[in-house]
């Protein structure tokens, strides 16, 4: 076989990988923060730092693959209208819990979720727009519970 040609097939097959990885990576959307504001039952107002998941692609990948989420850390899911959300814990490895909320920002609902465990799933009882994900007990170490106004600060156009 000619060298020259061997290097040529070589060449235009690392050409055409480099393309594909280049069109593949901007597919992917770069992750945006968000500052949301929590008022909770005993009316503080506490702030956390929130990943945004708005797209397929981000709230399907959600907070899978990690080992670890930043105290006062979480990822907002939001969705285009109110719906009944289901979550599950496929390949997410950290302890979560989900509060579910309504488009006027009430939290509906929240539950505490299990890690890798895809036998059990954790659907919204009422309609929501949004979900937030953050380290379990979050919200009870803070006095957050259903019935708290959450503010998205303008991030998500809210």
């Amino acid at each position: 076989m000619n060298t020259a040609a061997s290097f040529k097939r070589g060449l235009s097959a690392a050409l055409i990988s480099v393309i594909a990885a280049a069109a593949v990576s901007s597919a992917i959307p770069a992750v945006r923060f968000c500052t949301v504001t929590i008022t909770s039952a005993d009316k503080k107002v506490i702030t956390i730092t929130t990943e945004i998941a708005d797209s397929d692609w981000l709230r399907a990948k959600g907070l899978m693959h990690r080992k670890l989420l930043d105290k006062n850390r979480g990822m907002i899911f939001v969705y285009p209208h109110e719906e009944y959300l289901t979550f599950w814990m496929k390949n997410t490895y950290i302890p979560l819990s989900i509060a579910y909320i309504g488009a006027s920002g009430k939290i509906n609902e929240i539950y505490d979720m299990k890690p890798i465990d895809t036998s059990v799933v954790y659907p919204a009882k009422l309609p929501a727009r949004f979900a937030l994900e953050v380290n379990q007990g979050w919200f009870r170490e803070n006095r957050i519970t259903p019935g708290c106004r959450v503010t998205f600060n303008g991030c998500l156009g809210q």
